[in-house]
C-alpha cells in the first residue's frame, strides 16, 4: 500500500531520481506536492510531475521509486487539463538541483487555473492559499487565463464561458 507523501518523502524521491538521470533534464512538481513543499499542506496522496524532455532513463526508474518509497507517483501537469500558458518554463520556481535533474514548481499560474477549472474543495484551497501567500495575483491570473482563452477549443471538455465564470469568482485569498 502506498503512503502519504510528506516533504522529507518527496526530497527522497527527488534526491534518488536525480541518481538514476544521466542526462539534463528538467523535472517540474505539480499539485499536492508543491503544497507540501512549498508548506502550506503536511501531505498530499501523489506526487506529480512532468520531465522535460522525456527521458526513457527517468520514466524507467519511476516504478522501483514508486515501490521502495510507497509513493503514488503521476506523470500530470496542467498542460494535460488546460492550454499551457505562454513561457510557463521560465515561470517555474527552481526547486534544487539534484544531480542532472533541475527540480522546479510547474509555473503556479497554471496550477492554480487547471485548479479552479477542476473546481474541487481541495483545489480552490490551494489557490486561495497561493493567493494568500502572494504566490500569485488575482490580475495576473485573470491576465493568463485570457492568454489561453482563445485556444480552449482544444479542450472539449471545458466550457470556456462556465471556466472564466470560475476565475471570476476566484477569491482574492484575502
Amino acid at each position: 500500500m502506498r503512503e502519504l507523501a510528506t516533504a522529507d518523502r518527496i526530497r527522497e524521491f527527488m534526491r534518488r531520481l536525480g541518481k538514476a538521470v544521466r542526462t539534463d533534464t528538467r523535472i517540474y512538481l505539480t499539485g499536492g506536492a508543491t503544497a507540501v513543499l512549498m508548506g502550506w499542506r503536511e501531505t498530499t496522496i501523489d506526487v506529480d510531475i512532468k520531465i522535460v524532455p522525456d527521458r526513457d532513463e527517468a520514466f524507467r526508474a519511476l516504478p522501483e521509486l514508486k515501490e521502495a518509497l510507497h509513493l503514488n507517483i503521476e506523470l500530470a501537469s496542467p498542460d494535460q487539463f488546460i492550454p499551457p500558458i505562454p513561457d510557463w518554463e521560465s515561470r517555474s520556481p527552481f526547486i534544487c538541483q539534484e544531480g542532472r535533474v533541475q527540480w522546479h514548481h510547474y509555473d503556479l499560474y497554471s496550477q492554480a487555473l487547471a485548479k479552479i477549472e477542476r473546481a474541487h474543495e481541495r483545489d480552490l484551497l490551494d489557490v486561495r492559499e497561493m493567493l494568500r501567500r502572494g504566490l500569485i495575483e488575482p490580475v495576473q491570473l485573470k491576465a493568463r487565463f485570457e492568454q489561453i482563452r482563445p485556444n480552449l477549443y482544444r479542450y472539449p471538455a471545458i466550457d470556456p464561458d462556465s471556466f472564466a465564470q470560475k476565475v471570476d469568482r476566484t477569491p482574492s485569498g484575502e
